[in-house]
């Protein structure tokens, strides 16, 4: 009687879960394994001809494909950038607003606004401000005596992809601020009545307090960071489209340009697993670097 109970009681549980399991394979395991089947293919995406090469895709992205890896290096300096510049300017205007100041709640709203603009939009703007002709911070450093600085920034190889990285920490900055300053609310105040009893000063609860119960939620902002900036391309589209001579080229622009420019659809499938099996290698060592610092 046990024994049936038992049993009945975890088709029960797989029971709850089914919808979830059935979920996920449709929109998920079943597309992943359709791609990665169309990335054995050599295919315009539009013929009904599909000619079958194995794994040669995936060999040639792996072994002779140098833009695909050089935009990948693109990508990896971008979120560079947007690890440190974006997310500890979000972390000091989260403490800044936490504190008793005026107009805070009008710096939060202020502060969140540029996440909820559109990619398109914000990258146009930005690609007016950078013009090298009429934009806008040209004219002030010539204002400014600063003439000896101008450039076209968006043009110049050199400036190109630390500007677009500049532009897309501004526009993310919002959501490390909302984070980071949910996880510093939380921080009982306690704590700081109680350091200050001890004689600690406004630094030192900064550092002993303040940094160390906020480690999980820079991990995890910092996770956010990386699997969202890997994966950008809209606002780089409306600002370079990944020029100069694909200096600005992001992964998920390569596999757009192999689907349309170069009409192999087969072989912007293998990048887009390729892609795929990256992120989820990043992912890993994320979950693990997480898994140590909760522990620790």
């Amino acid at each position: 009687m046990d024994k049936v109970l038992k049993i009945k009681s975890t088709l029960e549980n797989y029971f709850f879960v089914l919808p979830a399991v059935l979920i996920f394979s449709i929109f998920y395991v079943i597309p992943f394994v359709w791609v990665f089947r169309l990335g054995l293919y050599e295919w315009d995406g539009i013929m009904p001809t599909m000619s079958f090469v194995g794994m040669s895709n995936f060999k040639e992205i792996i072994l002779q494909d140098r833009i695909w890896w050089d935009s990948m290096l693109n990508a990896g300096y971008i979120t560079l950038i947007a690890l440190t510049l974006q997310n500890a300017v979000a972390f000091l205007l989260a403490w800044a607003c936490d504190r008793e100041i005026r107009l805070k709640n009008f710096y939060r709203v202020i502060f969140f606004i540029p996440p909820v603009l559109s990619e398109v939009v914000v990258g146009l703007v930005w690609q007016w401000i950078l013009d090298g002709n009429y934009g806008l911070l040209n004219n002030w450093l010539t204002h400014l005596g600063l003439a000896n600085f101008t450039r076209n920034w968006l043009a110049d190889p050199n400036t190109a992809l630390t500007t677009v990285a500049i532009v897309h920490s501004w526009k993310g900055f919002g959501w490390g601020f909302l984070i980071f300053l949910a996880g510093l609310q939380t921080i009982p105040r306690e704590l700081y009545e109680a350091a200050r009893v001890d004689g600690a000063n406004a630094w030192q609860s900064f550092t002993r307090v303040t940094l160390p119960l906020m480690v999980p939620v820079a991990v995890l902002v910092g996770i956010l960071t990386i699997l969202g900036t890997m994966q950008a391309f809209v606002l780089i589209i409306a600002m370079t489209g990944g020029g100069p001579a694909y200096h600005t080229q992001v992964p998920v622009l390569r596999i757009l340009a192999s689907m349309r420019a170069s009409s192999r659809f087969g072989y912007a499938c293998a990048q887009g697993i390729v892609f795929g099996f990256i992120l989820m290698a990043i992912s890993f060592i994320q979950y693990r670097f997480s898994k140590k610092f909760k522990h620790a």
